[in-house]
């Protein structure tokens, strides 16, 4: 009695810091970021809403290959990884990243990161890859500073980390979208990402090595076409 007295008192002052935690991501608070993005007419924070919409999804993480339709392709709704939460915030708002990298990829193969043994590009799962999805957005977003300060960081900006495992370059990338933080942290900057609990609304922005800091829509023009004109970047691996 007397070791469970002492860890009580102990542990007493972090119970309410924790459940304040769970409570300021909330659905009343989420469904009220939602509405709040929603009535933007920036592309930026519609995709953040779309992001925060995400979390309303329970998602096993599943890494496997699966054949899929093309364009507009999709794993099962219950079914994805942390590239499949921005592919399918970015299709909300009618911007297919499956086609898009799949058409770069298909004229400009070699500028891509070949990590994965292939002779070709694959519409199954090339946008499903964060290296991918990272010379994608450096060839046609901006490419931010990968820094440690808030002001640096925009809502419905895309970030990749790299994780502290992983038996591979890409087995250690993950990545997230910046979105507002909850309630009376709305001021802040927070992350939707799925690091395999599924989709989550989480203050952890700067927890991991930030590997890239893009931002990238609204979509205008054809992207193949831009990248004709556009100067080929490195390659590096």
């Amino acid at each position: 009695m007397l070791v469970i007295g002492i860890g009580f008192f102990y542990l007493r002052p972090i119970i309410p810091f924790l459940q304040s935690q769970r409570a300021e991501a909330s659905v009343v608070n989420k469904i009220k970021a939602i509405e709040t993005l929603q009535s933007s007419n920036e592309f930026a924070k519609n995709l953040a809403a779309a992001a925060l919409k995400r979390t309303e999804q329970e998602v096993e993480y599943d890494p496997g290959y699966y054949d899929i339709a093309y364009p507009g392709g999709d794993l099962p709704e219950g079914k994805g990884v942390s590239t499949d939460l921005i592919v399918r915030s970015y299709r909300a708002l009618g911007v297919d990243l499956q086609q898009l990298v799949h058409e770069d990829m298909s004229a400009h193969f070699r500028l891509y990161p070949q990590l994965w043994e292939r002779k070709g590009p694959d519409r199954n799962i090339d946008h499903r890859r964060v290296p991918n999805l990272q010379r994608y957005f450096s060839r046609f977003g901006k490419v931010l500073n990968k820094s440690h300060s808030l002001d640096d960081y925009e809502i419905g900006d895309v970030v990749t980390w790299s994780l502290p495992y992983g038996a591979a370059e890409q087995a250690g990338s993950h990545i997230g979208i910046v979105v507002p933080g909850p309630g009376a942290r709305s001021g802040e900057k927070w992350v939707v990402h799925n690091i395999g609990s599924g989709p989550e609304w989480e203050d952890k922005l700067f927890d991991y090595e930030i590997e890239g800091h893009f931002r990238f829509g609204p979509i205008r023009g054809s992207m193949t076409a831009a990248a004709e004109t556009k100067a080929e970047p490195t390659l590096s691996n």
